[in-house]
Protein backbone atom coordinates (compact mmCIF):
# COMPACT_ATOMS: atom_id res chain seq x y z
CA UNK A 1 0.00 0.00 0.00
CA UNK A 2 1.27 3.26 -1.30
CA UNK A 3 2.31 6.01 1.72
CA UNK A 4 0.37 9.21 0.10
CA UNK A 5 1.49 12.61 1.28
CA UNK A 6 1.67 16.27 0.43
CA UNK A 7 4.21 18.63 0.45
CA UNK A 8 3.85 22.65 2.17
CA UNK A 9 6.63 23.86 0.88
CA UNK A 10 8.93 24.45 -2.50
CA UNK A 11 12.51 25.94 -0.81
CA UNK A 12 15.39 23.97 -1.69
CA UNK A 13 14.84 21.00 0.69
CA UNK A 14 11.48 20.49 -0.47
CA UNK A 15 13.30 19.02 -3.36
CA UNK A 16 14.12 16.33 -1.64
CA UNK A 17 11.19 14.75 -0.68
CA UNK A 18 9.62 14.68 -4.63
CA UNK A 19 13.28 13.50 -5.42
CA UNK A 20 12.40 10.45 -2.97
CA UNK A 21 9.24 10.03 -4.13
CA UNK A 22 9.91 10.12 -7.81
CA UNK A 23 12.65 7.83 -6.90
CA UNK A 24 10.41 5.44 -5.61
CA UNK A 25 7.53 5.02 -7.22
CA UNK A 26 5.78 1.94 -5.67
CA UNK A 27 5.81 3.66 -2.20
CA UNK A 28 5.31 7.16 -2.10
CA UNK A 29 2.77 9.07 -3.59
CA UNK A 30 3.04 13.49 -3.49
CA UNK A 31 -1.04 14.10 -4.03
CA UNK A 32 0.40 17.76 -4.03
CA UNK A 33 2.69 20.76 -3.43
CA UNK A 34 1.14 23.72 -1.62
CA UNK A 35 3.31 26.53 -3.17
CA UNK A 36 2.63 30.70 -4.16
CA UNK A 37 5.51 30.41 -6.16
CA UNK A 38 4.39 30.03 -9.58
CA UNK A 39 7.99 28.82 -11.22
CA UNK A 40 8.44 26.53 -8.51
CA UNK A 41 5.05 25.20 -9.39
CA UNK A 42 6.52 24.80 -13.12
CA UNK A 43 8.74 23.61 -12.28
CA UNK A 44 7.94 20.81 -9.56
CA UNK A 45 5.44 19.93 -12.35
CA UNK A 46 7.49 19.61 -15.35
CA UNK A 47 10.29 17.37 -13.27
CA UNK A 48 8.20 15.59 -10.83
CA UNK A 49 4.83 15.38 -12.41
CA UNK A 50 3.53 16.79 -9.50
CA UNK A 51 0.41 19.15 -8.99
CA UNK A 52 0.90 22.51 -7.16
CA UNK A 53 -2.13 24.33 -5.22
CA UNK A 54 -2.09 27.96 -3.81
CA UNK A 55 -3.61 26.80 -0.45
CA UNK A 56 -3.93 23.54 1.62
CA UNK A 57 -7.50 24.12 1.21
CA UNK A 58 -7.72 23.51 -2.52
CA UNK A 59 -5.12 20.31 -2.04
CA UNK A 60 -7.33 18.92 0.93
CA UNK A 61 -10.52 19.44 -1.33
CA UNK A 62 -8.94 16.90 -3.64
CA UNK A 63 -7.54 14.46 -1.84
CA UNK A 64 -7.02 13.47 2.28
CA UNK A 65 -2.99 12.07 2.41
CA UNK A 66 -1.90 10.41 5.02
CA UNK A 67 0.07 13.29 6.40
CA UNK A 68 1.47 16.35 4.91
CA UNK A 69 5.39 17.13 5.04
CA UNK A 70 5.77 20.82 6.02
CA UNK A 71 9.00 22.49 4.69
CA UNK A 72 8.43 26.21 4.36
CA UNK A 73 10.60 29.44 6.24
CA UNK A 74 10.65 29.39 10.05
CA UNK A 75 8.74 32.88 10.07
CA UNK A 76 5.37 31.16 8.52
CA UNK A 77 6.40 27.69 10.00
CA UNK A 78 3.99 27.55 12.95
CA UNK A 79 1.15 29.00 11.45
CA UNK A 80 1.34 26.95 9.18
CA UNK A 81 1.57 24.09 11.30
CA UNK A 82 -1.08 24.72 13.46
CA UNK A 83 -3.40 25.42 10.92
CA UNK A 84 -2.83 21.88 9.59
CA UNK A 85 -3.09 20.30 12.73
CA UNK A 86 -6.45 22.35 13.76
CA UNK A 87 -7.63 20.26 10.43
CA UNK A 88 -6.53 16.75 12.18
CA UNK A 89 -3.98 16.39 9.37
CA UNK A 90 -0.41 14.64 10.98
CA UNK A 91 2.41 16.84 10.20
CA UNK A 92 6.11 15.80 9.49
CA UNK A 93 7.81 19.13 9.51
CA UNK A 94 11.13 19.66 8.38
CA UNK A 95 12.69 21.68 10.93
CA UNK A 96 11.85 22.37 14.46
CA UNK A 97 8.98 24.75 14.14
CA UNK A 98 10.18 28.03 15.30
CA UNK A 99 13.11 30.53 15.34
CA UNK A 100 13.53 31.39 18.50
CA UNK A 101 12.78 29.67 22.36
CA UNK A 102 9.59 32.55 22.94
CA UNK A 103 7.59 31.08 19.79
CA UNK A 104 8.57 27.64 20.16
CA UNK A 105 7.21 27.53 24.00
CA UNK A 106 4.15 29.39 22.37
CA UNK A 107 3.94 26.97 20.00
CA UNK A 108 3.64 23.73 22.13
CA UNK A 109 1.31 25.58 24.23
CA UNK A 110 -0.94 25.99 21.36
CA UNK A 111 -0.92 22.67 19.99
CA UNK A 112 -4.31 20.91 20.10
CA UNK A 113 -5.44 17.95 21.44
CA UNK A 114 -4.29 14.59 19.94
CA UNK A 115 -1.67 16.40 17.52
CA UNK A 116 -0.17 13.89 15.28
CA UNK A 117 3.05 15.79 13.95
CA UNK A 118 7.15 14.41 14.05
CA UNK A 119 10.08 15.79 12.96
CA UNK A 120 11.83 15.00 9.37
CA UNK A 121 15.23 15.07 11.05
CA UNK A 122 17.25 13.15 9.04
CA UNK A 123 21.00 12.72 10.21
CA UNK A 124 20.37 9.83 12.71
CA UNK A 125 18.80 7.95 10.12
CA UNK A 126 22.00 8.11 7.49
CA UNK A 127 22.90 4.55 6.98
CA UNK A 128 26.30 4.99 8.49
CA UNK A 129 24.92 6.60 11.40
CA UNK A 130 22.13 3.84 11.90
CA UNK A 131 25.39 1.25 11.36
CA UNK A 132 27.16 3.22 14.04
CA UNK A 133 24.08 2.97 16.70
CA UNK A 134 23.82 -0.76 16.04
CA UNK A 135 27.55 -1.35 16.78
CA UNK A 136 27.29 1.01 19.92
CA UNK A 137 23.94 -1.14 20.93
CA UNK A 138 26.27 -4.09 21.22
CA UNK A 139 28.44 -2.61 24.06
CA UNK A 140 31.38 -3.99 23.11
CA UNK A 141 32.68 -0.59 23.77
CA UNK A 142 31.23 -0.80 27.16
CA UNK A 143 29.67 2.32 28.59
CA UNK A 144 30.08 4.74 26.79
CA UNK A 145 31.23 8.35 28.22
CA UNK A 146 32.31 10.44 25.29
CA UNK A 147 30.61 11.62 21.32
CA UNK A 148 32.21 14.27 19.22
CA UNK A 149 30.11 15.41 16.16
CA UNK A 150 32.09 17.32 14.04
CA UNK A 151 30.08 16.61 11.21
CA UNK A 152 26.88 18.74 10.87
CA UNK A 153 25.57 22.14 12.80
CA UNK A 154 23.14 23.16 15.17
CA UNK A 155 20.25 21.27 17.01
CA UNK A 156 21.34 18.86 13.93
CA UNK A 157 24.71 17.93 15.96
CA UNK A 158 22.65 18.02 19.16
CA UNK A 159 20.23 14.85 18.19
CA UNK A 160 23.43 12.51 17.67
CA UNK A 161 25.59 13.63 20.23
CA UNK A 162 22.49 12.75 22.63
CA UNK A 163 21.75 9.83 20.10
CA UNK A 164 25.22 8.14 20.40
CA UNK A 165 25.88 9.11 24.55
CA UNK A 166 22.02 7.56 24.87
CA UNK A 167 20.95 10.96 26.77
CA UNK A 168 17.44 11.68 26.86
CA UNK A 169 16.39 15.46 28.90
CA UNK A 170 18.92 15.42 31.39
CA UNK A 171 20.27 18.93 32.05
CA UNK A 172 23.71 20.18 30.87
CA UNK A 173 26.46 22.38 31.28
CA UNK A 174 27.43 23.65 28.21
CA UNK A 175 30.81 25.78 27.45
CA UNK A 176 31.54 27.18 24.27
CA UNK A 177 33.64 29.39 21.98
CA UNK A 178 34.62 30.32 18.21
CA UNK A 179 36.83 31.55 15.92
CA UNK A 180 37.58 32.92 12.68
CA UNK A 181 39.11 30.41 9.82
CA UNK A 182 39.82 31.05 6.15
CA UNK A 183 39.05 28.64 3.69
CA UNK A 184 39.20 28.23 -0.30
CA UNK A 185 34.97 28.19 -1.39
CA UNK A 186 33.68 25.18 -2.22
CA UNK A 187 30.16 23.50 -2.92
CA UNK A 188 27.37 25.15 -2.21
CA UNK A 189 23.69 24.73 -2.89
CA UNK A 190 24.28 26.87 -6.49
CA UNK A 191 26.25 24.26 -7.29
CA UNK A 192 30.56 24.19 -8.25
CA UNK A 193 32.29 26.91 -7.54
CA UNK A 194 32.97 28.99 -10.76
CA UNK A 195 36.32 30.55 -9.56
CA UNK A 196 38.54 30.23 -6.98
CA UNK A 197 37.65 32.83 -3.24
CA UNK A 198 39.10 32.58 0.27
CA UNK A 199 35.53 32.28 2.42
CA UNK A 200 36.21 33.62 6.46
CA UNK A 201 33.98 30.83 8.15
CA UNK A 202 33.44 30.58 12.13
CA UNK A 203 34.83 27.82 13.79
CA UNK A 204 32.03 26.80 16.87
CA UNK A 205 33.47 24.30 19.12
CA UNK A 206 30.92 23.56 22.22
CA UNK A 207 31.64 21.18 24.80
CA UNK A 208 28.56 19.45 27.03
CA UNK A 209 28.43 18.15 30.24
CA UNK A 210 25.56 15.72 30.64
CA UNK A 211 27.20 14.50 34.56
CA UNK A 212 29.27 12.10 34.17
CA UNK A 213 28.92 11.62 29.81
CA UNK A 214 30.52 14.21 28.02
CA UNK A 215 29.72 15.37 24.10
CA UNK A 216 31.97 17.68 22.03
CA UNK A 217 30.52 19.69 19.11
CA UNK A 218 33.38 21.05 16.70
CA UNK A 219 31.93 22.84 13.45
CA UNK A 220 33.34 24.71 11.05
CA UNK A 221 30.76 26.60 8.72
CA UNK A 222 29.41 24.92 5.57
CA UNK A 223 31.90 21.96 6.91
CA UNK A 224 30.23 19.45 5.34
CA UNK A 225 30.25 20.82 1.77
CA UNK A 226 33.69 21.88 1.63
CA UNK A 227 36.05 19.86 -0.55
CA UNK A 228 39.18 20.46 2.14
CA UNK A 229 37.46 19.81 5.67
CA UNK A 230 36.86 16.29 6.84
CA UNK A 231 34.24 14.73 9.20
CA UNK A 232 34.82 12.96 12.23
CA UNK A 233 32.58 10.83 14.06
CA UNK A 234 33.96 9.64 17.61
CA UNK A 235 32.76 7.84 20.54
CA UNK A 236 34.38 6.62 23.34
CA UNK A 237 33.47 3.74 25.81
CA UNK A 238 36.21 2.20 28.43
CA UNK A 239 36.40 -0.72 26.52
CA UNK A 240 37.21 0.93 23.12
CA UNK A 241 36.16 3.68 20.91
CA UNK A 242 34.55 3.85 17.31
CA UNK A 243 36.35 6.50 15.30
CA UNK A 244 34.65 7.69 12.18
CA UNK A 245 34.43 4.30 10.46
CA UNK A 246 37.11 2.36 12.38
CA UNK A 247 36.54 0.16 15.44
CA UNK A 248 39.10 -0.70 18.57
CA UNK A 249 37.78 -2.17 21.76
CA UNK A 250 39.23 -5.31 24.32
CA UNK A 251 37.84 -8.34 23.57
CA UNK A 252 39.99 -9.13 27.11
CA UNK A 253 41.69 -6.61 29.02
CA UNK A 254 45.13 -8.30 26.97
CA UNK A 255 42.93 -8.87 23.42
CA UNK A 256 42.72 -5.40 21.54
CA UNK A 257 40.31 -6.00 18.31
CA UNK A 258 40.64 -3.45 15.23
CA UNK A 259 37.84 -3.32 12.83
CA UNK A 260 36.19 -1.20 10.28
CA UNK A 261 32.71 -0.64 8.88
CA UNK A 262 33.06 -1.39 5.14
CA UNK A 263 30.05 -0.04 2.75
CA UNK A 264 28.95 -2.84 0.34
CA UNK A 265 28.49 -0.30 -2.91
CA UNK A 266 27.21 -2.10 -5.86
CA UNK A 267 28.26 -1.75 -9.55
CA UNK A 268 31.90 -1.43 -8.63
CA UNK A 269 34.69 -2.70 -11.14
CA UNK A 270 33.17 -5.96 -12.32
CA UNK A 271 30.19 -6.09 -9.89
CA UNK A 272 26.61 -5.90 -12.23
CA UNK A 273 23.58 -5.41 -9.54
CA UNK A 274 23.46 -2.14 -10.29
CA UNK A 275 24.98 1.25 -8.77
CA UNK A 276 23.48 1.60 -5.16
CA UNK A 277 24.74 0.98 -1.48
CA UNK A 278 23.86 -2.88 -0.29
CA UNK A 279 24.72 -2.09 3.20
CA UNK A 280 27.17 -1.55 5.97
CA UNK A 281 29.26 -4.40 7.33
CA UNK A 282 31.22 -3.78 10.84
CA UNK A 283 32.80 -5.96 13.05
CA UNK A 284 32.29 -9.22 10.70
CA UNK A 285 28.49 -8.63 10.58
CA UNK A 286 25.55 -6.87 9.13
CA UNK A 287 24.87 -3.57 10.84
CA UNK A 288 23.11 -2.20 8.11
CA UNK A 289 21.21 -3.32 4.99
CA UNK A 290 19.37 -0.45 2.76
CA UNK A 291 15.53 -1.24 2.87
CA UNK A 292 15.42 1.04 -0.56
CA UNK A 293 17.88 -1.16 -2.58
CA UNK A 294 17.67 -0.37 -6.40
CA UNK A 295 16.65 2.88 -6.06
CA UNK A 296 20.07 4.71 -6.25
CA UNK A 297 19.20 6.61 -3.34
CA UNK A 298 22.18 9.18 -1.84
CA UNK A 299 22.89 8.81 1.78
CA UNK A 300 20.75 12.07 2.61
CA UNK A 301 17.82 10.76 0.45
CA UNK A 302 17.60 7.13 2.21
CA UNK A 303 17.42 8.95 5.15
CA UNK A 304 14.60 11.08 4.03
CA UNK A 305 12.72 7.89 3.14
CA UNK A 306 13.28 6.58 6.63
CA UNK A 307 11.64 9.48 7.60
CA UNK A 308 8.52 9.18 5.71
CA UNK A 309 8.02 5.70 6.59
CA UNK A 310 8.09 6.33 10.31
CA UNK A 311 5.73 8.87 10.01
CA UNK A 312 3.40 6.69 8.07
CA UNK A 313 3.85 4.00 11.07
CA UNK A 314 3.35 6.40 13.59
CA UNK A 315 -0.06 7.97 11.99
CA UNK A 316 -1.26 4.22 12.10
CA UNK A 317 -0.85 3.79 15.63
CA UNK A 318 2.99 3.37 15.54
CA UNK A 319 5.29 4.73 18.02
CA UNK A 320 7.17 8.41 17.55
CA UNK A 321 10.54 8.42 16.02
CA UNK A 322 11.89 11.87 16.14
CA UNK A 323 8.65 14.03 18.10
CA UNK A 324 8.20 17.54 18.82
CA UNK A 325 9.63 16.72 22.29
CA UNK A 326 12.89 15.43 21.09
CA UNK A 327 13.42 18.23 18.10
CA UNK A 328 12.40 21.25 21.13
CA UNK A 329 15.26 19.64 23.39
CA UNK A 330 18.16 19.62 20.42
CA UNK A 331 17.18 23.21 19.39
CA UNK A 332 17.17 24.62 22.91
CA UNK A 333 20.24 23.18 23.57
CA UNK A 334 21.99 24.30 20.58
CA UNK A 335 20.42 28.21 21.16
CA UNK A 336 22.39 27.73 24.61
CA UNK A 337 25.38 26.90 22.65
CA UNK A 338 25.12 30.08 20.69
CA UNK A 339 24.24 32.25 23.91
CA UNK A 340 27.39 30.48 25.66
CA UNK A 341 29.48 31.04 22.38
CA UNK A 342 28.54 35.19 21.97
CA UNK A 343 28.55 35.19 25.85
CA UNK A 344 31.79 33.58 26.69
CA UNK A 345 30.34 31.67 29.70
CA UNK A 346 29.55 28.46 30.70
CA UNK A 347 25.00 28.16 30.86
CA UNK A 348 23.26 25.38 32.52
CA UNK A 349 19.99 24.21 31.06
CA UNK A 350 17.20 24.12 32.68
CA UNK A 351 13.91 21.49 32.49
CA UNK A 352 11.70 22.47 29.95
CA UNK A 353 7.67 21.98 29.98
CA UNK A 354 8.65 19.03 27.34
CA UNK A 355 10.76 17.16 29.10
CA UNK A 356 9.69 14.03 30.07
CA UNK A 357 11.54 10.91 31.96
CA UNK A 358 14.99 12.68 33.32
CA UNK A 359 16.97 10.66 34.83
CA UNK A 360 19.19 12.90 37.31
Amino acid sequence: MKIRFGLYGSGWRSEFFLRVAKLLPERFEIIGVVTRNKEKAEFFNQHFGVKCYETPKALLSVATPDFIVVSVNASVNVDVTLDLLNRNIPVLLETPPAANMDVLTRFHKSLPTGAKIQIAEQYPFQPMHLARSAFLEMGKLGHIQHAQVSYTHGFHAIALIRRFLGIGFENVEITATSFPVSVVGGYTREGEPTKETIAEKTQTVAVLKFGNKTGLLNFETDQHRSWVRSPIIQIKGERGELFNSKIKYLQDYKTPIESEFTRKDLGREENFEGFDLKGIIGDGQWLYRNPYQGSRLSDDEIAVASCLDAMNDYVRGGAPFYGLDEASQDFYLSALINEATKNGCTICSETQSWAWNINQ
